[in-house]
């Protein structure tokens, strides 16, 4: 299971960017054809579109997954371990409420797209809206299994304002402290 992990997240690096890539010849392609040949490729802002949505969907998973999302920890820093982890598992539960609301609309979304197309292309919009389903699927899991170690106090918990904590040689990075009673 240990290889599943950082194999998906490169998997995921690849395919942004893969999308990024696409983005970057089709936006600059069309660039190049509007101004030196007074054409473009009609399809290209659509699928650019597609892989933009797609390429900041995958990167909010893997931002979740580091940590780099936005987070205001000094009040949290503040507290005394017991209310960190309260505030912690209280923010969790928040976040994965906010997180099936989410999933909820862009499962409805998804349905909708079904029978709705692209102009251009004709491909079913549900592609661009499915692209929520998984960032909130898989947000939640993320979020779920940190909750999970929160409340059962597990050494790899990112708990917001804790200090970190390297859990191969003690090395205080981030989570609980280790031999600090709470």
């Amino acid at each position: 299971m240990k290889w599943l992990i950082p194999r998906a997240e490169r998997l995921v690096e690849w395919l942004m960017a893969l999308a990024l890539a696409i983005m970057v010849v089709l936006v600059f392609g069309n660039v190049v054809l509007r101004y030196a040949f007074s054409s473009g490729i009609a399809w290209a802002e659509e699928i650019s579109r597609l892989m933009f949505v797609w390429m900041i969907f995958l990167g909010a998973i893997l931002a979740l997954r580091h940590h780099g999302h936005l987070g205001v920890e000094m009040v949290q820093a503040k507290l005394p371990g017991w209310a960190r982890r309260g505030c912690a598992i209280v923010s969790h539960l928040l976040v994965l409420y906010g997180l099936w609301l989410f999933l909820y609309g862009s499962w409805t979304q998804t349905l909708i797209g079904l029978n709705t197309f692209s102009t251009v292309l004709g491909y079913p919009t549900a592609l661009m809206a499915s692209s929520g389903l998984l960032c909130a699927a898989s947000m939640m899991l993320i979020v779920a299994v940190n909750l999970w170690r929160i409340v059962t106090r597990h050494p790899r918990a990112m708990v917001p304002g804790s200090p970190a904590v390297d859990a191969d040689d003690g090395t205080v990075l981030r989570g609980q402290v280790p031999g600090v009673a709470e």
